[in-house]
């Protein structure tokens, strides 16, 4: 019985070192490979066109990687970079696209220039609210067509944030007609400032970090940016007295996360899922932040900065709304994709605003009653 005690034992034991040996040199077929994949790291760049921790916007990536970090458990770290640390606020995407960077956050229309159907991907006139895109991202194809219209540039796209229904913007003058907006020099990017051009104005894009010096110095005349939770940080009401609504040009602006899709490839499927879950739950955050802070800083604005909020005109908005459709067809004719996204687009605006007549338009207006 001793003898055989000792040849178990012996046994056990050389199981034991075999095993430990085994785990040393990662030989196991199983867990191996899953140990090896747990142990690869990986540091990331990105790039904002927002200024650095700037409230809502600006906030959004740096919650992503710290999101990402916790997840990961250290595996990817990245890195965020304000706007102009290492490109400038609106060359983003040509970074991410080239691999100056693995990541960025901005907004799509800002591309208009090289992609057409970008602007789609942020807010059109008169077009989808928050609630609204998100749905034709998730459910009605759009996820789909973005990732199309991105494919070349090696670029894959996620929503990034959204900041809602915003205002029109911060006037120097009284818009009592349409005529009050023919020579108006104003920071609008976008299908909204092709819209603005058409009517008899000057659209201008320039990053949000130089807007107040450019208001308050009469570079412009008017300035769309957010809503009052980042404009009352910015300071918008020292340097314009009017302040109007409702934001006809971005109903529901989504950001986005732009990423290199080599990178992207390059990851461990994991990681890939982790981030992609991550930038779900950053869309929302925005989202979900900027309608409980624009409450607080509306308030502060109205009562404690005397600023005047001011309705757009009836027939401002209706012009506005004849000229917006006019000129998101015409884009639409750019090339058959932009057709495409286009046809898409307009198809589920038309669709969810018929559902939302009967549920969330009909509840707000007896709610207001």
């Amino acid at each position: 019985m001793k003898r055989r005690d000792l040849l178990t034992a012996a046994g056990l034991g050389a199981a034991a070192v075999a095993l430990s040996g085994c785990q040393k040199q990662e030989c196991d077929n199983g867990p191996a490979t899953t140990t090896t994949a747990e142990k690869q790291t990986f540091e990331w760049k990105l790039v904002t066109s927002w200024p650095k921790n700037f409230p809502g916007l600006g906030m959004a990536p740096e919650r992503l990687a710290k999101l990402v970090d916790s997840m990961s458990n250290g595996r990817l770290k990245i890195k965020v970079y304000g706007a102009g640390e290492l490109v400038p606020a609106l060359e983003v995407f040509d970074a991410v696209s080239r691999g100056t960077a693995q990541i960025g956050h901005s907004g799509a229309y800002y591309w208009k220039g090289k992609i057409p159907a970008s602007q789609f991907f942020t807010s059109v006139p008169y077009g989808l609210t928050a609630q609204e895109i998100n749905a034709w991202i998730n459910y009605g194809g759009g996820q789909e067509l973005w990732e199309e219209i991105y494919a070349e540039h090696d670029v894959y796209p996620l929503p990034g944030g959204n900041t809602g229904v915003q205002m029109a913007g911060w006037f120097n003058k009284e818009i009592n007609s349409i005529e009050d907006l023919k020579g108006l020099k104003m920071r609008i990017p976008g299908l909204g400032g092709e819209v603005l051009k058409r009517v008899g104005g000057t659209p201008v894009n320039i990053p949000g970090g130089e807007l107040f010096t450019a208001l308050q110095t009469g570079a412009i005349d008017a300035t769309e940016w957010v809503g009052p939770y980042n404009d009352l940080a910015f300071g918008f009401y020292k340097a314009a007295k009017f302040c109007y609504y409702p934001g006809w040009h971005e109903p529901g602006s989504m950001m986005e996360f732009s990423i290199n899709k080599t990178a992207l490839n390059a990851l461990p499927a994991d990681l890939q899922e982790i981030l992609k879950v991550a930038t779900k739950a950053i869309n929302q955050d925005m989202l979900d932040e900027y309608t409980a802070r624009n409450n607080a800083a509306l308030s502060e604005l109205v009562n404690k900065h005397n600023v005047e909020i001011r309705r757009l005109p009836d027939e401002v908005l209706a012009v506005l709304k004849t000229t917006s459709d006019e000129v998101v067809a015409e884009v639409a004719k750019t090339d058959p994709l932009t057709q495409k996204v286009y046809e898409s687009f307009i198809a589920f605006r038309d669709g969810v605003s018929n559902w939302h007549k009967l549920s969330e338009q009909a509840y707000i207006n007896a709610r207001s009653q």
